[in-house]
């Protein structure tokens, strides 16, 4: 009997010891997630901080593109508001397409392309949208990794019982995935 015993007690504490690493695991993908996500939050934010200089500078030179510039701000004003991965993936993308109609307006005027405080804040963007990107890409490919961890076993067992649920991941739907159309010729 003293055997049986032991056995079970061994069993008990191997079955615990298995749970508590699973959850452990658990935790800590979701953890890391989070903090993929607060990386993307501080170069979305370094972008929000920039287009309000880079507005200005296009108003100063091309006054008269007032809709391409209110709708950079308004863009902005959508993104800065969004809330999870998703809503703010949707909203950042619209406010990318606004972008990049803004620089190509600013492509018209020879005197805005040489300002050199137009050039600075382009090559600032242009670097913080490279950040942007990588930023998106190593949150993505964590929430890939968390997905598949409490999709298999022994992951699922325990992501259920434990309120684990799937994470979403910060992608472009449908519609922004086209290519921005932008016509010169319309006044």
């Amino acid at each position: 009997m003293t055997v049986a015993l032991i056995v079970l007690i061994v069993l008990v504490v191997l079955l615990v010891a298995w749970v508590v690493l699973t959850y452990n695991g658990l935790v800590a993908a979701r953890t890391k997630n989070e903090n993929a996500f607060a990386q993307i939050d501080v170069q979305l934010n370094r972008r929000h901080d920039l287009i309000p200089n880079l507005v200005s500078t296009v108003k100063g030179s091309a006054a008269h593109e007032q809709e391409t510039l209110d709708a950079v701000v308004r863009a902005r004003n959508v993104a800065t508001a969004a809330n999870g991965a998703a809503a703010k993936a949707q909203a950042e993308d619209l406010l990318s397409a606004s972008l990049g109609r803004l620089i190509a307006v600013a492509e018209a005027y020879p005197d805005l392309k040489a300002n050199a405080g137009f050039q600075q804040l382009q090559g600032q963007l242009a670097e913080t949208e490279d950040r942007i990107a990588y930023s998106r890409q190593f949150f993505n490919d964590n929430v890939r990794i968390y997905n598949e961890k409490i999709q298999k076993v022994p992951g699922s067992l325990i992501a259920g019982r434990f309120g684990f649920g799937k994470a979403e991941y910060f992608a472009a739907d449908e519609a922004q995935r086209q290519n921005v159309a932008v016509d010169f010729d319309s006044p």
